[in-house]
This record gives C-alpha cells, sequence and structure tokens, in this order.
C-alpha cells in the first residue's frame, strides 16, 4: 500500500459508509436534522482526537481520556453552581440552580483547566518518572473514573440552564460544531506549520534522534499531554451541556472511539505519521458508522465489536505499509 492509498483508504471508508447506511436506511439517514446530529455529537470526540493525534503521533497514547472527560465535566459544573450560590447539599440532591451567564463561564473555563491540570499529570508521570504511556494512563483512568463517582456518591450533578455550549447557535452554525472546526483549524495549524508540530513528527520518529539535535523532548511531551487535556475538558463541558448534567458514567469506554478515530485516520501506533485531516475523516467515520448501527437497531455492544475490528484492520495495515516500505 504506497503513500497515496494509505491516505486515499480512510476517506473511500468514510464514502462506502455513508452510501451503505442511504442504501439500508434512507429516509431516516439522509435527513438534514440526521446529519446535524451526526455533526454535533462529533463535535466532542473529534475534539478530543484532536488532542489524541499528537500524543500517538509521538509514539504514546491516552488511556484515561474517557474518566478525565467525567471528572472534568463534575468539577466545572460544582464550580458554576458553587459561583451561582449553591449549597452542596443543593448540588448533591440536584435541585433546580439559576445561574447566571459570570458562573456558567467560570464553570466552563474551570473543566478545561482541570482537564489540562489531568494531563499535565499525565505528562509529567510519563517524562519524570520514565514510565510507558500505556501503563500511566491506564492507572490514570482508573483514579479520575473512581474520583468521579466519589464527588457525589456516583449521582450526576445537574446543571439545568447549562445548555448553550451544545444547542446554540452562531450564524446558524451549531456552537459545538464551530467549536470543533476551530480546534480543528488550530491543531493543524499547529502540527503543520510550527516547529512544535516539526518536534512532535521527530519525536514520534525517532526520539533518541530528536534529543540529539536539540529538541527538548520531556518538554514538548508534557505540553502535549497537556494540550490534549484541555481539549478533554472543553469536550466535556460540551458534553455536560448536552444533557444538562455532569454523569459520574460519561465517556465510558469513549477512549476506543477517540483512538479508533486517530489510527483509521492515518495515524501510526509506532509514532511519526499522521495528519489532522485524516483524524477529522476518521471521526466522522466512527460517527457515522454508529449513527447507522443505531438507525438499525443494532446494540452497542455489537458496535464495539465492530469498532474493535476496525482498529486490528487499520492497525494490520499499517503495519503491512511499513514493512513494505522498508523492504
Amino acid at each position: 500500500m504506497n503513500k497515496f492509498a494509505k491516505q486515499l483508504f480512510p476517506f473511500l471508508s468514510l464514502i462506502f459508509i455513508i452510501s451503505l447506511w442511504t442504501f439500508l436506511e434512507p429516509d431516516r439517514f439522509l435527513s438534514v436534522q440526521n446529519f446535524m446530529n451526526v455533526l454535533r455529537r462529533s463535535s466532542a470526540n473529534g475534539i478530543m482526537a484532536a488532542g489524541m493525534t499528537f500524543i500517538i503521533i509521538t509514539a504514546g497514547i491516552d488511556l484515561s481520556v474517557g474518566s478525565m472527560l467525567s471528572l472534568s465535566a463534575i468539577i466545572g459544573s460544582v464550580v458554576m453552581l458553587m459561583l451561582s450560590g449553591a449549597s452542596w447539599v443543593q448540588v448533591s440532591t440536584g435541585e433546580m440552580i439559576n445561574m447566571g451567564v459570570f458562573p456558567m463561564i467560570i464553570g466552563t473555563f474551570a473543566g478545561i483547566a482541570f482537564g489540562a491540570l489531568c494531563g499535565f499529570a499525565n505528562g509529567m508521570m510519563i517524562t519524570r518518572l520514565k514510565l510507558a504511556p500505556f501503563i500511566v494512563t491506564l492507572g490514570s483512568m482508573s483514579i479520575f473514573r473512581g474520583f468521579s463517582y466519589l464527588t457525589n456518591g456516583a449521582k450526576p450533578i445537574a446543571v439545568h440552564t447549562y445548555t448553550w455550549l451544545d444547542n446554540g447557535t452562531i450564524a446558524g452554525i451549531p456552537s459545538a460544531v464551530l467549536l470543533f472546526v476551530i480546534v480543528l483549524l488550530s491543531m493543524g495549524y499547529l502540527l503543520k506549520y510550527t516547529p512544535f508540530g516539526r518536534y512532535t513528527y521527530a519525536i514520534g520518529s525517532n526520539e533518541n534522534t530528536a534529543f540529539h539535535v536539540g529538541i527538548n523532548v520531556n518538554k514538548v511531551k508534557v505540553w502535549i499531554y497537556t494540550i490534549t487535556g484541555a481539549l478533554v475538558g472543553l469536550a466535556a463541558m460540551i458534553t455536560t451541556a448536552r444533557s444538562s448534567s455532569a454523569q459520574p458514567t460519561a465517556g465510558l469506554s469513549l477512549e476506543l472511539d477517540i483512538i479508533a478515530a486517530v489510527i483509521i485516520g492515518g495515524c501510526s501506533p509506532n509514532g511519526g505519521k499522521g495528519t489532522m485531516t485524516g483524524t477529522l475523516i476518521g471521526t466522522l467515520l466512527i460517527s457515522f458508522l454508529r449513527n447507522g448501527l443505531n438507525l438499525l437497531d443494532i446494540s452497542s455492544n455489537v458496535q464495539l465489536v465492530v469498532i474493535g475490528l476496525i482498529i486490528i484492520f487499520a492497525v494490520t495495515a499499517d503495519q503491512i505499509a511499513t514493512k513494505h516500505n522498508n523492504g
């Protein structure tokens, strides 16, 4: 599989999925409302996948993003409720609290900042303790999820009037979709046109060589995990606005979709390869795949099997392509 064919394959797969659902469920799938719903629901995943792209290009991984999303959403929600004058009893019982714009803005940034802090902690443990990203983020996945359950006795935290970040519109464009586009363009520019992006590729291609040519590998890695954490925090607040509540179970198994989107989009698990365009295609492919399976009333358990098989296929294709190019 040459480089051009490998880049074209995810796009052709997306076209195939859309064509398949068009044939099987034309009335429900081809509606404008369905496409807008897919785009809105893609936004949070796509924002997280933008950060995960940088991580996987450096040959890393972050298994904690789903748990981080849940905990960031809870922290952001608690902050906005407390700033609105709610007591902890009112917060824990889900009492209706009228929140002003200022508390909601501060709470949103608190959720983003907490996500960045979680990502920073992951990055520091990976670089300072010289631990494998898989091990660190597997552990932090459990820690973040545990705190999510402990915060309010595994009960959701209601923020009844916090909806705009998902349901609002700007010039007719859903706010969540607009945020997704802004993040994707910004991260794409950072990856392709800045020294930071070049350092990211260099670390993934050969970390020792990157170090010896003067790149501060640890600093770049910590920044990558911190930025990814901030993007997870933003996705968390979008998810919170979608349901007007912070759910301790939010993001369960979400890391599967995020990693799948990035790998399907052309990122190599071995590092050194990947684009933001590919991540966009991978995110949409996973979203349309799940959408069509839902329309066909196929259970979420079967969907997990399908996505898992797609990941294995994508990684296998990457390994074959790598061996062919090296051969």
